[in-house]
């Protein structure tokens, strides 16, 4: 696994997204949490983004922040053949105002600055209000399989 190489100043510009910074640990956590708690219930138990070591991926250079303060995050990975986006959460306060959509065409920009030409992702089949946003990002279903206690739902987006 190659990892990502985002620094300060090296992210595709007019998203309003730069990348993570050791002091937007706290952040990042408090994100992730607000935007993965209520689905702790509905799946019976934590998802794995909120037990993800957040400060080792800010240290990765793997998470992208846009807000100030923060209102969303992605944690994305670089593999040889796609970037994988680990993560999108966004503060419940900040849903329905554009930032999961800003975050997403990002990750593609983000991917073609690589030279990538694929996004993966997956996500859990209890999380069904994602299956009706992926698709309409030009995300496509390649796989469904368990993981464990995880049912997951695989998504690609080829970015041609």
């Amino acid at each position: 696994m190659a990892g990502t190489r985002g620094k300060p100043g090296e992210t595709p510009e007019g998203f309003g997204v730069r990348v993570a910074a050791d002091a937007d640990v706290p952040v990042v956590k408090a994100v992730i949490d607000a935007a993965f708690q209520p689905y702790v219930e509905r799946i019976g138990r934590v998802p794995v983004p909120m037990e993800a070591d957040h400060a080792a991926n800010v240290a990765a250079g793997r998470v992208f922040v846009t807000g100030e303060p923060v209102l969303g995050l992605v944690v994305v990975e670089e593999f040889p053949d796609h970037l994988y986006l680990d993560t999108v959460a966004v503060r419940p306060d900040a849903h329905g105002k554009g930032v999961g959509g800003r975050l997403l065409r990002f990750v593609d920009a983000h991917a073609r600055a690589l030279g990538l030409d694929e996004v993966r992702l997956c996500t859990n089949a209890m999380m069904w209000e994602n299956q009706k946003i992926y698709p309409r990002y030009g995300y496509e279903v390649t796989d469904r399989r368990v993981d464990g206690p995880y049912d997951r739902i695989h998504y690609r987006k080829r970015l041609v």
